[in-house]
């Protein structure tokens, strides 16, 4: 490419930084690429220690199971017995958890996890056999048995007894039917339809990870939750009708009724699922640097159009001549901010991590356009540009909900100043620049006239 040539074309030179800006933005998307690999790696090492810990718990239960055995007639009128479960939901449930949360490591990752204390109470009546169109006769009461499911039973972490009325029994491992919970305990209580109603009540000490879940089973279920833990997510179909925030603990109220879920209090065979009802918390970390370092490299393309753009009208008002070369330098420094980002913020906040990094950039930038342009006003003037970029996004990042507002009122505010500087330059008499001959900037005969000396 003709050197004279470039120097003299504005469009020419135009057309070189879009394809520099377009080099960029495809080494700012392999550091999108680069923060999912990260981020995927966290993951995998906060799942290896949750595995060994616990996982994501949800309680589901006690749901009564009575076997029956009913008679009836086949096709050729011949008696059969057709067998199958009754299924019952507690009358009244009530569920207080005590959630104890700890931070473990794995390398430089940290593993949100729990210890916790759940108080199941509540009671069963049973209910009326002519609504399932069975008898007395049909139902096995030998082979009754109550499941409490959990999901990952590697957290249960001492020896469960349920209270069943004056009895106390013991839970054995295991689930024995699969169509209402995959995992949890079973217990063999005694049931006589001679008595109507059964109350229960049991304690489980519970290791999780992350996440802790209730499904509301009760026809009126009543969950209290606590935790030391100042930045709780309630998620799940339900939430909470009390909370209290605090900035070291949180507490939560819960309860629902039958009717605001899509399942009966009894019911025979597989007809429902419970487990689209839960409910819980989600122990967030106040801040996740790799969303937050993602969402900063979706601003790259302003970041560095709008750097391109200071130099080049810097360029147009100081007669200096600025090589494509010297762009993609500048261009390198802004793309290596966002790695340099993401490396800190790993290690320290992330706060600390981003005016490190900005404040490392903007006197590199600075320091190279002085060595550029020649002038220290020059280079004051981009290192003021750029600290105003970078404390624009700063401000941005931190105002999520606004995110878009602020970003879209910022853009607007920098083309009209972009606007406003370049009003009245002459662009089809600018070629002069750098090649020792006179440039008319501006139409007008009294305004400013740039001639390079």
């Amino acid at each position: 490419m003709n050197e004279s040539k470039l120097k003299s074309s504005v469009t020419l030179r135009m057309f070189v930084m879009a394809m520099v800006v377009l080099f960029l933005l495809i080494l700012a998307a392999t550091i999108r690429s680069l923060i999912s690999e990260r981020q995927h790696r966290r993951n995998e090492a906060i799942k290896e220690v949750s595995q060994k810990w616990g996982n994501v718990q949800t309680i589901t239960g006690p749901v009564l199971t009575i076997p029956f055995r009913k008679p009836t007639k086949d096709e050729k009128g011949k008696t059969v017995f057709y067998a199958d479960c009754l299924h019952i939901m507690p009358e009244t449930l009530q569920v207080e958890v005590d959630l104890n949360p700890e931070i473990r490591y794995r390398g430089i990752y940290e593993a949100v996890l729990y210890q916790s204390l759940i108080k199941l109470k509540g009671n069963f009546i049973l209910p009326k056999l002519e609504k399932h169109n069975l008898s007395p006769e049909h139902l096995i009461l030998k082979e009754a048995f109550i499941t409490v499911g959990i999901t990952d039973m590697r957290g249960i972490k001492n020896m469960i007894t349920l209270n069943w009325g004056s009895e106390k029994l013991s839970a054995s491992p295991g689930v024995k039917l699969l169509n209402i919970v995959k995992s949890g305990f079973t217990v063999f209580p005694a049931v006589s339809l001679s008595r109507n109603e059964y109350a229960f009540s049991a304690d489980l000490r519970l290791n999780g990870s992350g996440e802790f879940n209730i499904v509301p089973v009760g026809k009126e279920t009543l969950v209290t939750m606590s935790s030391a833990w100042n930045s709780p997510s309630f998620i799940g179909n339900f939430l909470p009708e009390k909370r209290e925030i605090s900035p070291d603990s949180f507490k939560a109220v819960w309860s629902v009724q039958h009717l605001n879920r899509n399942f009966p209090q009894t019911w025979t065979g597989n007809a429902y699922s419970v487990d689209h009802s839960a409910f819980g918390v989600k122990l967030l970390q106040p801040v996740d640097e790799y969303q937050k370092v993602n969402r900063a490299v979706k601003y790259a393309i302003m970041f560095i159009v709008l750097t391109f753009m200071a130099f080049f009208l810097t360029e147009i008002f100081s007669r200096a001549a600025i090589h494509p070369v010297q762009y993609t330098l500048i261009g390198l420094a802004i793309v290596l901010f966002y790695i340099i980002l993401l490396s800190l913020s790993e290690h320290i906040p992330f706060n600390v991590s981003y005016v490190t990094a900005s404040v490392g950039v903007i006197l590199l930038i600075s320091a190279y356009a002085k060595s550029v342009l020649k002038t220290k006003r020059a280079a004051a003037v981009i290192g003021g540009i750029l600290a105003a970029l970078y404390l624009f996004l700063f401000v941005t990042l931190q105002l999520e909900d606004y995110a878009l507002l602020l970003g879209s009122i910022g853009l607007f505010v920098i083309l009209a100043v972009v606007m406003f500087l370049t009003r009245r330059i002459d662009w089809f008499d600018i070629g002069g620049i750098g090649n020792g001959q006179k440039a008319r900037f501006f139409k007008k005969e009294n305004d400013f006239v740039a001639i390079q000396k």
